[in-house]
């Protein structure tokens, strides 16, 4: 909204462009309320772009741009109703004359939806002005519960109320129940939505929040193992498969199942609406960019595609991600998500290419770009990068933070776990990926840690009940690599994957992160 705003203050077309692009239908739902003419409710639309453009400067706050903007197009409908007004042409039949021409590739098709569009459109008169607006926002013209919320200046709880109770009143009203069917999908989905998100436990309490829709619960862990840019190519996953074997103890028959939900994905187009469930970490964004890389290249034809990624949430201080809510919480969220513009498509495309690539400049390039369109892409992406060994003792940031807790008493494997995972909560680690790490720590010739009292540590396949009560404790190297006096990137023989980069053989050892500066060194 800032980058918009600020552009049009200093005249860039493209800016006006997305303010128009992104404003006029709510401009046009509040004109047409009051004015009850299209014509007039489209001239009344123009007059307030060219008041809010002239005004801009004045305005200080960006974010206030949805409030003030709604307040210049009441004010300029009062003006018009003051002035003579002229006969027009009724607003369903330009609907008609407008959709001729489609109704020639299936008539009676078209026909059925226009009655239903009619029919829809009429009975919506009988409702209360602030239930009308809300209605022709949501269903009409395609507006999230937030992006009104932010327009009109009433509560995302409040909208959904208005619009429960006005699909109760068109129920006991309208003769037709599959017309009021029509409401009831397109407000929290139906047989025509998917919703792709990670984690079966946050996919449950998706099932059990009463949104409808079918759920692909995408299992990938793209922050470990070797990646490339195109990971549906066999050669990629054949790489992949015996690595996550030998380090996480993953089945390769397990992880291949991955061609069954690529599969699931390619079938999209029966969907009406796609709706992308993902959180601000870097293991959520990275699964997110692959996503959108695949989407990018594809042609969704009818599908609409729709994102949802959030860092916080009401009342929770501490918000890590969806499966910490309840079925309740979740329902709440419904219609929050917003339409994914082709930007943002090209956004998350630009991320995955940057970090599944095997070029450490592909990844310089991208942290020192303005990645404002996805606004958790940088972070994450930086987050990314501080998994590099680092310029003080070869440590990445999670060895550097295990080292630092161990030294500090945090000596037992899941408090540590806990500890580190809330310290760099912007990795998203999971527990399986962090005993992966710390086993490293511990192996020999160049352990930095010493683990007490465990036979063997946790899996995929498998929990140990040792492991809990383990303790761990510093090594004399680890002692002297925490101080700076050594360098485990240069002693340290076993190859590891960050991104698409393979660090540790050969001159791939001189890619470090400057913790300092926050940027990659390449010595």
């Amino acid at each position: 909204m800032k980058t918009w705003i600020d552009g049009a203050i200093q005249g860039e077309a493209e800016a006006y462009e997305q303010l128009v692009k992104h404003f006029r239908g709510m401009a046009q739902a509040v004109a047409y309320q009051k004015l009850e003419d299209t014509f007039l409710a489209e001239d009344v639309v123009q007059e307030a772009f060219t008041e809010a453009f002239a005004n801009l400067s004045k305005l200080e706050n960006p974010d206030a741009f949805p409030g003030w903007f709604k307040v210049i197009v009441e004010r300029q409908c009062y003006r018009q109703m003051r002035r003579k007004q002229h006969a027009t042409v009724p607003v369903l039949e330009i609907q008609d004359l407008i959709q001729e021409e489609d109704e020639a590739h299936n008539p009676e098709e078209q026909a059925l939806k226009r009655e239903v569009r009619r029919l829809l459109r009429e009975s919506i008169a009988i409702l209360p002005s602030s239930m009308q607006l809300a209605v022709d926002l949501f269903y009409f013209q395609g507006y999230s519960l937030k992006e009104m919320s932010e327009f009109l200046g009433v509560n995302v709880p409040a909208l959904k109320k208005r619009l429960y109770d006005a699909r109760s009143r068109l129920r006991r009203s309208l003769p037709v129940a599959d017309v009021i069917s029509v409401f009831s999908d397109l407000y929290e989905g139906g047989k025509g939505m998917l919703h792709i998100m990670n984690g079966d436990h946050a996919a449950d309490r998706l099932r059990q929040s009463g949104i409808q829709g079918d759920i692909l619960v995408w299992k990938e862990l793209y922050t470990f193992g070797p990646i490339t840019r195109n990971m549906r190519n066999e050669k990629a996953r054949s790489a992949r498969a015996p690595y996550l074997e030998q380090h996480l103890n993953i089945p390769q028959t397990e992880y291949l199942k991955i061609k069954e939900l690529e599969q699931r994905l390619s079938s999209f187009h029966p969907y009406k609406e796609i709706v992308l469930w993902f959180e601000y970490d870097l293991y959520d964004q990275s699964m997110l960019s692959y996503l959108l890389d695949y989407f990018k290249e594809q042609d969704l034809k009818d599908t609409k595609l729709n994102l949802l990624c959030i860092d916080s949430y009401p009342d929770i201080e501490h918000f890590r991600g969806l499966g910490q809510l309840t079925p309740s919480q979740i329902g709440r969220l419904s219609g929050t998500w917003h339409v994914m513009e082709s930007e943002e498509l090209q956004a998350g495309s630009e991320f995955w290419a940057a970090y599944a690539s095997s070029d450490i400049q592909d990844h310089q390039d991208y942290l020192l770009e303005n990645a404002s369109v996805l606004p958790f892409a940088h972070a994450a992406f930086k987050a990314h990068l501080s998994r590099l060994p680092s310029v003080f003792n070869g440590l990445s940031i999670i060895e550097q933070t295990t080292l630092e807790a161990v030294s500090e008493g945090v000596d037992h494997p899941y408090p540590l776990f806990k500890h580190v995972g809330n310290r760099l909560h912007l990795l998203g680690m999971g527990d399986l990926e962090y005993w992966a790490h710390l086993k490293r720590m511990t192996e020999e010739p160049h352990a930095l840690l010493q683990l007490s009292g465990v036979q063997a540590f946790p899996d995929f396949q498998q929990q140990h009940d040792d492991f809990r009560n383990g303790v761990l404790s510093l090594t004399k190297l680890g002692i002297q690599v925490l101080n700076g006096e050594a360098d485990w990137a240069l002693l340290r023989k076993e190859t590891s994957w960050i991104g698409g980069l393979q660090i540790g053989e050969g001159e791939n050892t001189s890619w470090r992160w400057d913790t300092v500066k926050e940027n990659v060194v390449i010595l």
